[in-house]
């Protein structure tokens, strides 16, 4: 007998007392930015995730860009690639969900290489790890010998295995100006390597690798914002194009972004970035307003709740990492865990 898969995980679940009942915190969390009949058609899959979690000992990790059902539906983790890739290495769990793109399950597994790491869509990808191979770092070593390679998580295990060290957006400038050298190559970001280089002595190298979410974002833009709104605050990620750091009032990942608006409570925020992520600071933000210049990133997009029952339920489709290629990836992740322990 043959299942079709996809026509089973679009199947709709009753909403019943019953999911009403089990759901009702969460939804005082996300009333805010869901309509009540899109509700309606998620909580029966959180009422069922969040059980069928318990049987499996599974947790799942969800970065900030995705979409509220999830983030606040579902997670047992939430974060940055940094928050997710030191509490993957924490975990007790089993299973591990990863909400994400495939990058980040792939980290999951390194430094859980003994637990199940599950990736409910193996598609969502990443445009930014696919802007570099293995091959290019190799060669790159090459022409600049005495420049250590600071390969941004966002990357293949692949890739990770032949970097000295890895960083996020969150620690880059820290993990640069830990190694003591004159010079780095800060790959593949062109934008975060460029952000990076105003804020050290160190010459930084760069690759040309960008984020088809955060290279969309211009300056135009965020001026007609500002003539919309007196009193707009403007922050960025750091993966935007430079000129659009500088048309903004902050730049920083995408936890300190989430804390900027909870340190500073302004009236009025424009955040320059992937547009689930307002919604997602916008459910624990009264009051903030949050003005979305909505771009959302294709492959985030593509993990769904229905996915993620399936995954759970199936133990499928699983990530695995080459156990060559895995060890020397994972010494570089925990080197970038280590240097936040100093």
């Amino acid at each position: 007998m043959t299942v079709n898969v996809q026509a089973q995980m679009a199947t709709a679940l009753p909403f019943t007392p019953a999911v009403a009942a089990a759901t009702a915190g969460i939804w005082s969390k996300v009333e805010r930015v869901l309509p009540e009949d899109e509700w309606r058609q998620h909580a029966p899959f959180i009422e069922r995730i969040n059980r069928l979690k318990k049987q499996r000992n599974a947790v799942i990790l969800a970065h900030n860009y995705m979409s509220p059902e999830i983030f606040h539906g579902v997670a047992d983790i939430v974060g940055d690639s940094l928050a997710l890739a030191k509490r993957a290495a924490e975990t007790d769990a089993d299973v591990i969900v990863m909400a994400g793109v495939h990058f980040m399950a792939e980290t999951a597994k390194l430094l859980n290489p003994d637990k199940i790491v599950l990736m409910p869509d193996m598609d969502a990808g990443c445009s930014l790890a696919e802007s570099i191979r293995p091959e290019d770092i190799r060669l790159l070593r090459e022409a600049y010998p005495d420049a250590p390679v600071v390969t941004y998580v966002n990357t293949s295990a692949a890739v990770k295995a032949e970097s000295d060290i890895c960083c996020t957006s969150g620690n880059a400038v820290e993990v640069v100006e830990s190694l003591g050298a004159e010079r780095v190559l800060c790959l593949p970001d062109e934008y975060l390597a460029a952000w990076v280089a105003t804020q050290t002595k160190v010459k930084i190298l760069t690759w040309k690798g960008h984020c088809e979410v955060h290279e969309r974002f211009t300056p135009d833009e965020i001026r007609r914002f500002r003539r919309a709104y007196d009193d707009l605050v403007v922050i960025a990620h750091p993966e935007c194009p430079p000129e659009v750091i500088a048309a903004a009032d902050f730049a920083g990942s995408t936890a300190k972004m989430i804390d900027y608006v909870r340190d500073e409570k302004p009236a009025r925020v424009l955040m320059i970035t992937e547009c689930s992520m307002s919604d997602n600071i916008a459910a624990a933000s009264p009051t903030t307003d949050f003005v979305r210049p909505c771009i959302m990133c294709p492959h985030m997009k593509k993990i769904s709740l229905p996915k993620i029952l399936h995954a759970l339920e199936t133990l499928e489709p699983r990530v695995e990492v080459d156990p060559a290629v895995a060890a020397r990836a994972r010494l570089a992740v925990e080197r970038m865990i280590a240097v936040g322990r100093r």
